[in-house]
């Protein structure tokens, strides 16, 4: 009597499965990992019945697998509840989450831009032209990602202004990399200033040369630079023209911002990208 009794303070798999919003068949693939083990299984019929005491562990197993943890981490996870371990994990996938959100809205502007690209082309033109002597008061460093060039910008502008330095003209940046790169960008970014100025670490003054330059225009979001580049190439392929190629500062690609996000909306942003030229 005593062995009925437990028995049927259980409940079926179905019960469970309707209770908990996980259904039988994640419930058995739970059981076999080891992650929630029904709280008896019946020696001949291999029936489970669960507790009701199981039910706030398949509430956090089933919201730790939305949220993208694997069965694995689930159980370890479920291990370490109301314990550092626990915030900390949950506090990495987010920072993972929303780092995997900006790459898909990266991926749908691409999209947008592939559907519609005749419109905008139309926001990006490309020119040559003859870049004059410009005297730079620069910060060099390396930053994770191109989109993080902010970082060297939230270093450098308390130093312009404790150095008492006033840029004369619109601010930008140049790539140190021979190639594009995915991680641990070499980026220099800069203000032009009236010759003579004077600078302090960890600002460097950088004497550029005038330069012959194809230049592309950008009218609108920051995710339209590549496609500058792609129609500086195709201008390139399309001209003849060669690129320069010494090891020298001042063949360096370079963007000039002509307008920044703390003076307008994304879609009116300009900014014109620079290739030197042989």
């Amino acid at each position: 009597m005593t062995y009925m009794a437990e028995t049927t303070d259980l409940m079926t798999i179905g019960q469970f499965s309707s209770l908990s919003r996980l259904s039988v068949r994640m419930l058995r693939h739970y059981d076999l990992h080891a992650v929630l083990m029904p709280e008896h299984v019946d020696s001949l019929s291999g029936y489970r019945r669960y507790s009701s005491q199981q039910l706030q562990d398949a509430a956090d197993i089933r919201n730790l697998r939305d949220v993208g943890f694997g069965v694995s981490a689930i159980g370890i996870l479920l291990a370490a509840r109301h314990t550092p371990a626990w915030t900390n994990a949950l506090r990495v996938q987010r920072e993972s989450l929303i780092e995997e959100q900006r790459a898909a809205q990266g991926r749908v502007s691409l999209i947008n831009r592939l559907l519609d690209q005749g419109e905008h082309l139309m926001s990006i033109t490309v020119s040559r032209t003859t870049v004059p002597t410009m005297t730079l008061a620069c910060l060099r460093g390396i930053v994770p990602t191109y989109s993080d060039e902010g970082q060297l910008w939230e270093r450098m502008m308390p130093a312009l202004g404790a150095q008492s330095i006033a840029p004369v003209g619109p601010c930008g940046v140049i790539e140190h990399d021979d190639q594009y790169t995915e991680r641990d960008v070499d980026l220099s970014i800069f203000v032009p200033v009236a010759a003579g100025t004077t600078v302090e670490a960890p600002l460097e003054l950088v004497e550029m040369p005038a330069r012959d330059c194809l230049v592309a225009r950008v009218v609108g979001p920051y995710d339209q630079i590549t496609a500058a580049h792609d129609q500086i190439n195709a201008t390139i392929a399309a001209e003849g023209l060669r690129i320069r190629s010494d090891e020298s500062l001042a063949a360096r690609a370079f963007n000039i911002y002509l307008t920044t996000p703390a003076e307008v909306s994304a879609e009116e942003l300009v900014t014109e990208v620079y290739e030197p030229l042989a």
